[in-house]
C-alpha cells in the first residue's frame, strides 16, 4: 500500500480530499468492533435513535446532505 504525504493530501482539490475521508471512514466503518465507544457515546446513540423513532420524517436523509455538501465544494 502507497503512503500519502501530508502535503500531497493538501494539494488535492477539496472534492478529492471529501472522497478520501469518505473512504478512509467507510473503511473504519467496516470493522464497528474495532471502534470503542465511551459510555457518554453511548448514551448520546440511543438518545439520537429514540428521536429518530419518535420522529423518523424529522431531519435529512445522508444522500441529500452529501449533495448539498458537494455543491459547494
Amino acid at each position: 500500500m502507497s503512503r500519502l504525504a501530508k502535503e500531497d493530501i493538501l494539494n488535492m482539490s477539496i472534492s478529492d480530499r471529501i472522497e478520501l475521508v469518505e473512504d478512509i471512514w467507510d473503511s473504519i466503518a467496516a470493522v464497528p468492533e474495532a471502534v470503542a465507544l465511551t459510555d457518554i457515546q453511548k448514551r448520546e446513540l440511543d438518545k439520537r435513535l429514540d428521536s429518530y423513532h419518535k420522529n423518523p420524517d424529522e431531519g435529512s436523509p445522508w444522500e441529500q446532505v452529501r449533495k448539498k455538501i458537494q455543491k459547494r465544494a
